[in-house]
């Protein structure tokens, strides 16, 4: 459902600056608000989430399994970005962006009821108060980021229509780590994963205006790499898993920005 949305909202895009394009051609438009050496740009985008997020295990198993995390764009919801860049050439554009997230969950004891474990059969707990079981004391920490250069082409025709081909590298990182404060627990909880990638990417930007542009963006080929790794209890060695992940025409993008 994600991934149908933000395909119709790449094809408004694409035909919305097509249109803009066009009209401006017919306009005759001698205006050049394209960027130059030294100027700074900062987006807004809409695409798909690019955090890594990961939830520890119960310690009190007696079986643990890992699977790495889905890596698959498509899977991903939709997620409002930022990006800043900065043009150290004229046709040339170093990219920055990321974001961090951090939460914490206060511990609680439990509250014991009157439930007899050792009871024959459930009609003997009938009426009786149910235990409460501790809430967690857990804490969780995310975070991307990424870099990119990108090489812009001029149309003469329309000359605020520049699109661009580049590269794009980034990581992002999950923590969780979960501890209740109950006799029979082990110890604190953990888990981490992390996503390693690289990208080509193509786009196309429209200056509209002097200090605002507009533009789509895709992968035309993407790879990830993803561990995730689980510790259940305290003094356990580590549960691990990894994946690759290889994506043709990835991650659509669409964006609106300023230039200063």
């Amino acid at each position: 459902m994600n991934n149908m949305r933000l395909k119709k909202l790449s094809i408004v895009a694409v035909m919305s600056i097509m249109c803009l394009a066009v009209n401006a051609q017919e306009k005759s438009c001698s205006k050049d608000f394209t960027p130059k050496k030294g100027d700074f740009t900062i987006a807004a985008t809409v695409g798909y989430n690019s955090y890594a997020s990961v939830t520890a295990q119960s310690g009190l198993l007696t079986n643990y399994e890992a699977a790495a995390l889905s890596t698959n764009w498509s899977d991903k919801k939709l997620m409002v970005g930022f990006e800043g860049g900065w043009f150290f050439k004229d046709l040339w554009k170093l990219n920055l962006g990321g974001g961090l997230n951090f939460t914490n969950n206060p511990g609680y004891s439990a509250v014991p009821g009157t439930i007899d474990d050792n009871a024959g059969s459930a009609e003997d707990n009938m009426g009786e108060i149910p235990n409460y079981r501790a809430v967690a004391d857990a804490q969780s920490f995310s975070y991307n980021v990424f870099a990119g250069v990108d090489r812009y082409l001029k149309i003469k025709k329309v000359p605020n229509l520049m699109p661009y081909l580049g590269v794009r590298v980034g990581f992002a990182y999950g923590l969780n780590e979960m501890k209740y404060d109950e006799y029979e627990t082990m110890g604190k909880s953990t888990a981490e994963t992390y996503n390693l990638r690289g990208a080509i990417t193509f786009g196309v930007d429209y200056f509209v205006l002097p200090a605002m542009y507009v533009g789509v963006q895709v992968d035309p080929f993407a790879y990830t790499y993803n561990m995730t790794t689980y510790k259940p209890q305290e003094g356990l060695g580590n549960l691990s898993a990894d994946s690759h992940n290889f994506s043709v025409l990835a991650a659509p993008t669409i964006k609106i920005g300023f230039k200063f």
